[in-house]
Formats: C-alpha cells, structure tokens, sequence
C-alpha cells in the first residue's frame, strides 16, 4: 500500500457489532400489542420491527495499518481485512461509487467508503481535544485548533467508522438497508405508461410518438442517476431518527416518475406519498443533499415534490 520510505500511517477507529445467536423465543415475540402503528411504508411487520435494535456484543476496536493520503477508506479496510483481522465484516462491491452498497457514517457522516479518502477524511488530533483539571474538554474555535502533531509526523489521524445511521445493523459495518428497499419498491420504480402502440398511416409502429424533448428528459435525467446507497436517508433527521418516514429515498424515485412524461401514473404517485408518513413529514433540513454521491440536490428535489403534491 505505501513504499519502504516516507511511511506514513492512519488509525481506524470501527465501531463493531456481532450479533447474538437468535433463540427459539424471540423468533416468536411479536412486541407488544399496545404500540403504535407504523408507516404503512415500513417492513411487512412494521417499521418499528424492522428498526428494532439488534441483541448482540459492540466494541470499538483500532486498527493503525501503513497508508497513504489518496488511499480510500475501503482501501483500508481491504487492507486490515487481508492482514490484520479476517473477521472485520462491512459491503462492498463495484468500489468506484457506482453501486452505492458500501455506505457508512465516517467520522459521523454518511458516504460511501470507495470515494472517501484519508486527505480528505483522517483526522489530526488537535490542542482543542486536551482536558483541563477538572475534565473539561476545551473545543475552542476551529481556527484556533493547531494540529498536536508537527508537519512531519507519520501519522495522517484517525478515522472514525460505523453502520449507515437509521437502519439495523446486521455485523460490524453492515447495515440492512432492505425497509428502504421496500419502500421503493411499494411506489412502483418503474414506468407506467399507456401502452398503447402509436401507428403511422401504413400501420406500422410509429418510433416517433415516443421520443422526448431535451426539456422532458431534463425534468428525471439527473433523479435516475440515484443508486438507492442510503446516504440520503442515514443523513436524514428524521428519518435515521427512527420516526415514521418513507424517506427520500423513496421520494427520489417517486419523483423520477412523476416527472417522467411518459408515464400516465403521476396522480395516484402522488396520492401513495401525500400521506403523513410521506411528504408530509419531511421538515425541510435539507441534510440529504450533503453528501449524495450522484451529485442530487436531494433537499431540492424533496422541495419540488412535496409542492407538486400540494398543488395538484
């Protein structure tokens, strides 16, 4: 990973999770009969279950391998994986950031872990971290935090790892990221259209009935760039805050459609999120559209759909 000289180092900081085994009994528990109702947009069993905190043994364990700057957080996990600890679980598959199965929250925020790097994501311990007497620790502003360490120091800092925030961990890094899935899947992600075959006067098919103006491909060509990561919804206040919310996940792709001029379904779209578990309970934070590695405006996408419910 990094040559023989000028080695420098970096410290990863994995939040990990080993679930308990499963017993007979708890494969039986439905939970109580008095809670509320979920979203009709959560898991076949409620939200609720399918958020419901996993059993199990975390730690926080450290890892300080070889890197360098360019080196992406997923490089060094691969690296720790192949020479230091085979039994450290996280996702990965394309690790260009084309498939999204790899997000995380690094240092607290959600992203993906293939496009993190270490120049952009370690952290130098600063003079604002010491503890006073009394075991205070001073934050001071950021402007006046000076590194601890000298310019030539081998390390880069620390990276701080755990699960994508509003979904149950399954092992380590691992999130399940299925309520999600399934309520995308529950808006119907894919076009609906007439169809009816437009004819031409020979009766053969007319290609060009169904050819759109650049402005019409405009209005979803960006939505459909979405990769469904969770980036959006872990970032998300309220939804990774465990209230009922489709999410914007789902809102995104809701909105893919609707803004497709093809499609024939854009009412009864509308009509499955104008629920209060759907647009209306988006609060406008607008903390979706941080880091969404598709380079959406999240925020003003939910913007735009939630005032097309509201005006239709």
């Amino acid at each position: 990973m990094t040559s023989s000289t000028n080695v420098t180092t970096v410290t990863l900081k994995v939040s990990r999770f080993a679930p308990r085994p499963e017993r007979e009994r708890d494969r039986a528990r439905t939970g109580s009969p008095f809670a509320r109702r979920s979203s009709p947009f959560g898991s076949g069993s409620g939200s609720g279950a399918a958020r419901r905190r996993p059993r199990g043994r975390q730690w926080v364990q450290e890892y300080t391998i070889p890197a360098r700057p360019e080196d992406t957080v997923l490089d060094c996990l691969m690296t720790i994986k192949r020479t230091v600890d085979p039994t450290l679980a996280f996702r990965y598959s394309c690790g260009h950031g084309m498939c999204g199965s790899d997000a995380v929250a690094i240092n607290g925020t959600p992203n993906l872990l293939c496009t993190a790097t270490l120049r952009d994501w370690a952290k130098r311990p600063t003079t604002s971290d010491a503890t006073d007497d009394e075991g205070f620790r001073h934050t001071g502003d950021v402007a006046d935090d000076a590194p601890a360490d000298d310019a030539d120091s081998p390390s880069l800092g620390v990276v701080e790892l755990a699960p994508l925030p509003g979904f149950p961990v399954q092992r380590d890094l691992i999130a399940d990221i299925d309520p999600m899935l399934d309520q995308i899947r529950r808006l119907k992600p894919y076009l609906q259209a007439s169809g009816t075959l437009a004819t031409t006067s020979e009766g053969k098919v007319d290609v060009f009935e169904y050819l759109q103006h650049p402005d019409e491909l405009a209005r979803y060509e960006q939505l459909s760039n979405c990769i469904a990561c969770g980036v959006c919804e872990g970032s998300c206040p309220v939804f990774a805050g465990g209230d009922a919310f489709i999410g914007p996940a789902a809102l995104i792709w809701a909105s893919r459609f609707v803004n497709d001029s093809r499609d024939t379904q854009a009412m009864a779209r509308m009509d499955a999120i104008d629920t209060p578990d759907g647009v209306a309970a988006c609060q406008s934070v607008r903390a979706c559209t941080r880091q969404c590695p598709r380079g959406i405006d999240v925020g003003e996408e939910m913007w735009q759909i939630v005032a097309k419910v509201r005006e239709r």
